[in-house]
């Protein structure tokens, strides 16, 4: 009798957990969808806001991109005297306060961009001081125009970034 009372009470309560089993497996799964949907919601309000801030962090940069261009920059620029040297750390000067004005855009870029950024802002650089080591510049206004001259030759650092950029930029648009 008692192998009797324990088959029966198996028969009842095997059903019952059975059915618990399977609600808190299905409470679980709705749970965690829940969980799902709210993070993707949050996610894409934050892309929301995100992406025009980025946007206009790559707006800025390619503004760098231009305005440190070494032929924009000597039009741009004149020199204050005929000394060339003097020429040259203004033109240096300016780039460095361009660069430093934008360094908190480096967070919205990737790495590879950012270096990318640096080393036209550096090639710029050595090419100013380039010509103004040339015995032929002795003044500003030849340095002028060999910066400009040089410029003309082959393809800018600046346009080599400034690509990368803007396909950065289409990547995630």
């Amino acid at each position: 009798m008692n192998t009797d009372k324990i088959i029966e009470l198996a028969f009842y309560t095997l059903p019952a957990l059975i059915t618990g089993a399977v609600a808190y497996y299905f409470f679980q799964m709705h749970t965690q969808n829940e969980d799902n949907k709210r993070r993707f919601a949050l996610q894409r309000e934050n892309q929301k806001q995100a992406l025009p801030i980025k946007l206009q962090a790559y707006e800025r940069l390619s503004l760098l991109l231009e305005r440190i261009n070494s032929t924009k920059l000597v039009l741009r620029i004149a020199p204050l005297s005929e000394d060339k040297l003097a020429y040259q750390n203004l033109l240096i000067q300016n780039i460095e306060q361009e660069f430093d004005h934008n360094l908190t855009q480096q967070i919205y870029v990737s790495d590879e961009c950012w270096t990318m950024l640096i080393s036209a802002k550096n090639t710029t650089i050595q090419n100013i001081r380039k010509a103004t080591l040339d015995a032929a510049n002795t003044n500003s206004k030849e340095l002028r125009e060999a910066i400009i001259t040089n410029s003309l030759e082959g393809e800018s650092v600046n346009n080599l970034a400034l690509g990368y950029l803007k396909s950065e930029v289409k990547e995630f648009l």
